[in-house]
């Protein structure tokens, strides 16, 4: 984990969704063995949270803010494997790839996070093993979405893989029809394995076609059915 800002503590545990889930499958001791020495922090837009390659010995629950999985594969090659919002369990393939981090997590927006020794989880886990199935089944949901990307860059053209994009945002990170574009055009190609200018080209013509509006930053979705024929047909 980087450290740019100051961290410094920030959540009330006896808020904490994570605590509250946990409360379904641990008693109150195990639960503090978990959550009692959890480093709490925050990260600024653009810090990075996990870096690919480094040694894996945390996971973490976001409770707000927006990362982004990245996958470097040489020095000019870098590819978004996904995108996820708050909250959110992240890094927990470390439970399973125990030497090093196999992508890295940055933030596309601040991000409050929690901190907990992998180690220490796994101790606790393999005594609940319904408590392990349904991490890792919270996991395979959310790589999911990276599955069905890869699928779309290897058989849809541009427009298509875009059009995949914007659903997705739209439906599994903001939530919403309309959305600020914390995502930049540059993570947008990335996302898409496409040019920097193509992003823009496809954009305008959506925009030009009534498919999606622009507002400054914000994006509005204006005939999502449409974007929807256009990701289908690829």
């Amino acid at each position: 984990m980087e450290s740019v800002v100051d961290h410094k503590p920030i959540f009330n545990c006896n808020n904490c969704f994570l605590d509250s889930f946990m409360g379904i499958y641990l008693n109150e001791q195990e639960r503090k063995q978990i959550c009692g020495n959890a480093n709490q922090l925050h990260f600024q837009k653009g810090e990075v949270i996990l870096k690919q390659g480094a040694n894996s010995t945390s996971i973490g629950f976001m409770h707000r803010g927006i990362v982004k999985f990245t996958y470097q594969k040489d020095a000019k090659k870098n590819y978004i494997m996904t995108v996820v919002s708050g909250p959110k369990l992240i890094g927990q393939a470390n439970l399973f790839f125990k030497e090093k981090n196999i992508f890295s997590i940055i933030g596309v927006e601040d991000c409050d996070i929690c901190f907990f020794d992998s180690r220490k989880v796994l101790g606790i886990l393999e005594n609940h093993g319904k408590l392990l199935l349904s991490l890792v089944d919270r996991s395979t949901d959310m790589f999911q979405s990276s599955i069905f990307n890869f699928i779309s860059l290897a058989h849809n053209h541009v427009h298509g893989r875009i059009a995949d994009i914007l659903i997705f945002l739209w439906k599994n990170v903001y939530r919403d029809s309309e959305y600020e574009f914390t995502l930049t055009r540059k993570e947008i190609a990335e996302f898409a394995a496409c040019s920097h200018e193509n992003v823009i080209s496809v954009l305008s013509t959506y925009n030009k076609e009534g498919l999606i509006a622009f507002e400054g930053r914000k994006i509005i979705i204006r005939d999502l059915n449409k974007l929807k024929e256009i990701s289908k047909n690829g």
